[in-house]
């Protein structure tokens, strides 16, 4: 329903020239056969209700009319406004900033608990499911917090994770404005979450794969151990068994057709990327946003731990002598190892947006970091002198690697 503009105003409006909006009629009258708003005039009787019974110190009548309280839910109004997964999937960026944003807040200020619990358990089965789809593209880091944009069936989405800082709630900040675009966002991600997981065969709400025959049932029940476990997104996902396996495509059959052979090819880089640190083994210090680091380290194919003491699902220790790569952020370690390197966090932020692993000198523990630039600069407008000398550089890395053919060999024309 939108407004509309009249050529009769000042007659519709009776002679006033006060601004003011109108609506069609129509509109006005399948507004009215809406089934929230009966529930919403409960709701108002409710209240009056429990403040009637509070003025006359009537306790048990407070704790009866409570237990009466209207229910609602927006199930049809998610499914009036998407008709279609696909329209659901790409108006989900807002829904996403909203519900990472409300999953960050103080648990005592103006918002209820319950409303912060729901957001981060939306949250972290987003961010399980990015992991275990591989879909993860670009990410950027900034004040705001950390921008983050993952390819769901052919469509972009781009979000911002914030920063793990406790911030309170501004004051100018109209929460109930807020709060109503979030009961709507909420009920939409609950929606697509289950479709998602359900594409990748995977049970949701998501069971830990060794608890699958536990008591211990999904995310929303069970103790606070079993909580913490899957939030750090550390733990592989119990699938639902396949009836079918899918039809891979013959290599074969595409070699003579140009357009299908680049296919294949995108593809195969494409999975190159999605296994970019699947020969890597990292370990993370505490001082390091854990979080987000875990999410692009498990969604590129790679192993995570940290220290048992810090948080659960730790997989292995500090003393593994199979890690290739501990992240830190401090400038010297009490105690090294010299089997691997210790670098700091930004080295996993562009090593993904370069989709490629970077040269480890840069990123040293206690180097001066080179520039950080944002993935999400199209190369048309104004590009930094750092962008344009990166870009430079791949483009001689590529050359050469084109002269000298793969691996360093002879290419076929060479030899012939």
């Amino acid at each position: 329903v939108v407004s509309t503009q009249s050529t009769g105003k000042r007659k519709l409006a009776k002679g006033s020239s006060a601004p003011k909006t109108f609506y069609y009629v129509k509109d006005i009258q399948y507004l009215a056969h809406e089934p929230l708003l009966q529930k919403f005039a409960e709701t108002k009787i409710f209240v009056k209700k429990v403040k009637k019974a509070l003025g006359r110190e009537e306790l048990d009548t407070v704790q009866r009319v409570r237990d009466q309280k209207p229910q609602y839910t927006l199930d049809h109004i998610v499914r009036e406004r998407y008709p279609n997964f696909a329209d659901a999937i790409k108006d989900l960026d807002d829904a996403l900033c909203l519900i990472f944003l409300f999953s960050t807040m103080p648990r005592q200020g103006k918002v209820q608990p319950g409303i912060i619990n729901k957001c981060r358990i939306l949250a972290v089965e987003f961010m399980h499911y990015v992991i275990a789809a591989k879909c993860l593209k670009k990410v950027f880091v900034s004040i705001k917090g950390i921008y983050v944009q993952v390819e769901i069936d052919g469509n972009d989405i781009s979000w911002i994770i914030p920063h793990q800082f406790t911030t309170p709630p501004p004051s100018n900040i109209d929460f109930k404005v807020m709060l109503s675009f979030l009961e709507l966002y909420t009920t939409v991600l609950g929606f697509v979450n289950f479709k998602l997981y359900s594409n990748l065969n995977l049970i949701y709400p998501p069971k830990a794969l060794e608890d699958v025959f536990t008591e211990k049932s999904s995310i929303y029940y069970g103790d606070d151990m079993y909580r913490e476990r899957l939030e750090s997104l550390n733990i592989r996902l119990a699938e639902v068994p396949k009836l079918e396996e899918d039809e891979e495509i013959d290599e074969e059959l595409l070699a003579g057709d140009e357009t299908l052979e680049d296919l294949v090819q995108s593809r195969k880089e494409e999975e190159s990327f999605k296994n970019l640190f699947k020969e890597c083994k990292f370990f993370l210090s505490r001082e390091v946003p854990r979080e987000i680091l875990v999410l692009i380290i498990r969604s590129l194919g790679g192993e995570v731990s940290w220290s048992s003491e810090s948080s659960a699902a730790s997989t292995y220790d500090e003393t593994d002598p199979d890690i290739t790569h501990q992240i830190v952020d401090r400038p010297s370690q009490s105690h090294q190892f010299l089997s691997r390197c210790y670098l700091q966090p930004q080295w996993v932020f562009d090593s993904v947006n370069q989709r490629k692993l970077l040269p480890v000198d840069e990123y040293v523990a206690g180097c001066l970091l080179p520039p950080h630039l944002s993935p999400f600069v199209s190369a048309e407008g104004y590009l930094p002198p750092e962008q344009v000398e990166l870009l430079d550089r791949n483009k001689k890395e590529e050359e050469e690697e084109v002269e000298e053919g793969p691996g360093g060999e002879m290419t076929p024309e060479e030899k012939r």
